[in-house]
């Protein structure tokens, strides 16, 4: 039974983060108990609060049309985002709108289970470490709490996802990771090829996209979103990160050549955002640039967006690709297991871009 509002309310640190962390509450169960102020367990040192960006720019990252795959100009405009933005829209990509809409249905549908239910994939409960839904980003490293709820399922198999994943997303995740794999190898593909890479061979598709994830993310109404953050300040750890949105907006992405200025990505229609993750910066010798972003919390609406993180395998060495180092360019980051880099990113809470300087030499 849900604790009522004014237990809530009054409550000291264990008993918020107890409904919200360990009971599997999350924050959509705290935003429904209808609280007038916010928890003092999400409340961010000022630094971290939207209200701190001193600047957000009207600007818009760039938009590339991908119906003409074979126009050089397509792989020119995809390179040149990643390495002066980060951060860019893909339209007319090959996946179909229906797509896009039955996934964000399911992840309505998932968070919408009762608590009970969505707990039976948490740490505590879930049985395979591939299927983990939680709050927040890591509850025991963080010193505040983010306004988060997600489900993340890291990808086996078909038949693996078949039996463990969520009967109320599995299909509609799946397809989702299925038609984006043509858009994420060709955009891999142009940004290699750039890189000296002359093909795909399974080698380098290993070593790019050897694992994926996709997690289900939904940010609840919240009371003083001011205060808080649905995502702190970080950059991803994958090669590449494929982002669903909805039609609410809320994400910002830091620009590379001015660290005041922030720029929010407006949602577009069928659209996919993509951003380079740090292993694609470690493996570009810093070419292409992983950039920070984060979420605002909103205190009007309930948001949700879908993620398709493509990763080297866990067991993978990554560094600087052999390709880039031809001419005589000196290496800027070591050779490093990429298990070891994404366990040292969940060590802690969201801190910008420090996780990429335990790769740097």
């Amino acid at each position: 039974m849900a604790p009522s509002l004014s237990l809530i309310s009054n409550s000291d640190s264990l008993d918020v983060t107890k409904f919200a962390v360990y009971q599997g509450n999350g924050v959509k169960g705290l935003s429904e108990l209808g609280l007038k102020t916010l928890p003092k367990q999400y409340i961010q040192p000022i630094e971290e609060r939207m209200s701190s960006m001193s600047h957000i720019e009207p600007e818009s990252i760039p938009i590339i049309d991908m119906a003409n795959w074979d126009d050089p100009k397509v792989a020119d405009a995809i390179c040149d985002a990643a390495e002066k933005w980060g951060f860019f829209q893909i339209i007319n990509h090959g996946v179909p709108i229906e797509v896009l809409e039955d996934v964000k249905t399911a992840t309505h549908r998932f968070f919408g289970l009762p608590a009970e239910e969505k707990g039976k994939y948490s740490k505590e409960n879930s049985c395979t470490n591939n299927v983990r839904y939680g709050t927040s980003f890591s509850p025991q490293a963080e010193k505040a709490l983010e306004w988060k709820d997600y489900l993340s399922l890291f990808y086996v198999s078909d038949d693996e996802a078949a039996s463990r994943w969520p009967s109320q997303c599995k299909d509609q995740a799946l397809e989702f990771m299925r038609r984006s794999d043509c858009a994420i190898k060709r955009l891999l593909e142009a940004l290699t090829k750039r890189l000296n890479v002359k093909e795909m061979d399974e080698t380098h598709q290993t070593l790019l996209m050897g694992s994926k994830r996709i997690n289900l993310n939904y940010y609840p109404i919240c009371p003083n979103p001011e205060l808080t953050v649905g995502v702190g300040r970080h950059s991803d750890v994958s090669t590449l990160t494929i982002l669903l949105q909805d039609e609410i907006g809320g994400l910002y992405v830091r620009k590379i050549d001015d660290e005041d200025t922030w720029i929010h990505v407006p949602p577009i229609s069928g659209s996919l955002v993509i951003n380079i993750g740090d292993a694609l910066q470690i493996m570009s010798n810093g070419r292409y640039k992983s950039v920070e972003h984060r979420v605002m919390a909103n205190g009007s609406k309930n948001r949700i967006s879908v993620p398709i993180f493509v990763n080297p395998k866990p067991s993978a060495i990554i560094g600087p690709l052999p390709e880039v180092l031809e001419g005589g360019e000196k290496p800027v980051y070591k050779q490093v297991l990429y298990s070891d880099y994404v366990k040292y990113f969940f060590s802690k809470g969201h801190d910008g871009k420090d996780t990429v300087e335990f790769a740097k030499i």
